[in-house]
């Protein structure tokens, strides 16, 4: 199950050939930031990433493109892990920057694209 939005935005939008998900960050099924730090919220968020993936008919192994947003880039080295992890042998074009704040105080934040054509 994804997690509930936390704002007046659309989780995941269908555009043609498309499945665009909005920026997602570690909450759980209420709403909240989880405990643990980027690790514990990145693994949330791609959780949740998948969820709505699935909810519209796709998998993770239809992202062709994700941006990470990070507030610590010395993160990355253990973002890369876990990002790899979920994904496979599945090499998703990427971009990752790093940004000021996240909401909810968030450490990392992840967007996808799904090509579903």
């Amino acid at each position: 199950m994804s997690a509930t939005p936390i704002g007046p935005y659309t989780p995941v939008l269908k555009a043609g050939d498309w499945l665009i998900v909005s920026g997602q960050i570690g909450i759980d099924g209420d709403a909240k930031l989880v405990a643990g730090g980027m690790a514990a919220e990145l693994r949330q968020l791609l959780a949740n990433l998948s969820a709505h993936l699935q909810g519209a008919g796709a998998s993770m192994d239809k992202v062709a493109k994700t941006t990470v947003f990070m507030t610590d880039m010395d993160d990355y080295p253990t973002m890369n892990e876990i990002y790899v992890a979920a994904f496979g042998d599945h090499r998703p074009a990427r971009s990752a920057v790093a940004v000021a704040g996240l909401p909810l105080g968030a450490s990392i934040e992840v967007e996808a694209w799904a090509h579903i054509g």
